[in-house]
């Protein structure tokens, strides 16, 4: 069972995510992507609801966002109003989505796989609701391809992730997405300062 959020998990941590999440090098990144899904949409992780203002209404006919933070989902509702999405929030866990296999167009994902317990199993779920033909558009931040801020990355990480919601910095997302059975096109590089938290990836993966 999940344990229920703390003080700081309910009224502080929605606030700083929101904050740092929605910085420019983020925001031009998401602004790359989101524009791009088409048909019935999963969004993982949807959060604070972010990308909500960058989907295109038209191209969209369903939309359905998991998170298992409830406490993000008045922040995502709000968004919406503005939006105006056929929005379904569906509070679980990413691991193990209650969706049926091939039932997506698109499956986005921006910032989510740091936090997320077993990003492994998250994405062969996200493998396996996405149709033969659909497309996941990912964000992400990890594991830096530099030696000496890798070491940083793995000191700084278990305080890091005790404040900022579980978040990892050593997570190599283009191994994890061949080993899901992704075939991806990614760009990379370092986004934001410090490094080690900068260093990105984002682009788009296929079924192989």
């Amino acid at each position: 069972m999940t344990a229920s959020p703390n003080w700081y998990e309910r009224l502080v941590l929605p606030h700083l995510l929101d904050i740092g999440c929605g910085l420019a090098p983020f925001a031009d990144k998401r602004q790359l992507l989101v524009p791009g899904a088409r048909g019935r949409v999963l969004e993982v992780g949807i959060g604070t609801g972010l990308n909500l203002p960058l989907y295109e209404r038209r191209q969209v006919h369903a939309l359905v966002g998991v998170d298992p933070a409830g406490q993000l989902q008045a922040k995502a509702l709000r968004r919406n109003r503005a939006a105006g999405l056929p929005l379904e929030l569906r509070p679980g866990s990413a691991e193990a989505m209650p969706f049926a296999s091939d039932s997506f167009d698109t499956v986005v994902c921006t910032w989510t796989l740091c936090s997320i317990p077993d990003p492994a199993a998250a994405l062969a779920e996200m493998h396996r609701v996405l149709r033969p033909d659909g497309r996941l558009l990912l964000a992400e931040h990890g594991l830096a391809p530099d030696a000496a801020v890798a070491r940083w990355q793995a000191r700084l990480e278990p305080a890091w992730s005790r404040v900022a919601g579980g978040c990892h910095l050593t997570r190599d997302v283009p191994r994890l997405l061949a080993q899901a059975g992704f075939a991806s096109q990614l760009q990379a590089g370092y986004i934001t300062r410090p490094k080690w938290v900068g260093f990105n990836v984002w682009g788009e993966a296929r079924k192989a």
